[in-house]
């Protein structure tokens, strides 16, 4: 448990309503920073693109790691009150390789057919930096879907859940229909492992 999470303050680097329901679950106050994420609101602020050879689970501590970096100089130079900054990536992937959002509803089906019927693996980082120090942990589920149908599918991506979410799905979603098993953290699934955060922040609380 979070000792006086009433006493508790920190940025959270992420859009995602999401993240913040999870922190909220768990009793921690929160401020959202805003990061530029989408090209139509300018430049983001962090640069998401794989590199060349990168596995899946680099990929993920790399992004969190520059994603807290990023809302910690936001926080310097607005001259906010100085508290960690948390951030947090989340990396769907099968066979290495990393599924993200859908572009469009055809890659989401494209997506769910490599998932249907098999076990994928989802990894999330989540980095708490404070000054100089930055604290990093790895949340890693495995989920098995069954086999999905074509007519599934479709009515699955109509409903336009898929929108936005790695791997075109969100467990806690209708997708919980398609999963037949699931090892691990399923907040960590849902984009934020909350053991884990809530042991990061504690280490740096009073």
């Amino acid at each position: 448990m979070i000792k006086n999470p009433a006493r508790t303050l920190i940025y959270l680097a992420s859009r995602s309503p999401r993240r913040r329901e999870l922190l909220k679950q768990i009793g921690v106050s929160f401020e959202v920073l805003v990061l530029r994420e989408h090209p139509a609101r300018g430049a983001p602020d962090v640069d998401e693109s794989l590199l060349a050879g990168e596995l899946p689970d680099d990929y993920a501590r790399r992004i969190c790691r520059v994603k807290a970096e990023v809302g910690w100089d936001r926080v310097v130079q607005r001259r906010l009150r100085r508290f960690p900054v948390l951030a947090a990536d989340t990396v769907v992937c099968i066979d290495e390789k990393i599924l993200g959002k859908p572009a469009d509803p055809a890659d989401a089906v494209r997506m769910l057919r490599l998932l249907s019927g098999r076990e994928h693996r989802v990894l999330t980082a989540v980095a708490l930096k404070f000054e100089a120090r930055t604290e990093l942990v790895v949340s890693e589920s495995r989920v098995r879907f069954c086999e999905l149908t074509e007519p599934e599918l479709e009515t699955y991506v109509e409903s336009g859940e898929p929108t936005d979410k790695a791997g075109a799905y969100a467990i806690q979603g209708r997708a919980a229909a398609f999963v037949t098993e699931l090892h691990g953290s399923y907040s960590g699934i849902m984009g934020l492992p909350l053991y884990e955060t809530a042991q990061l922040i504690g280490k740096f609380g009073p």
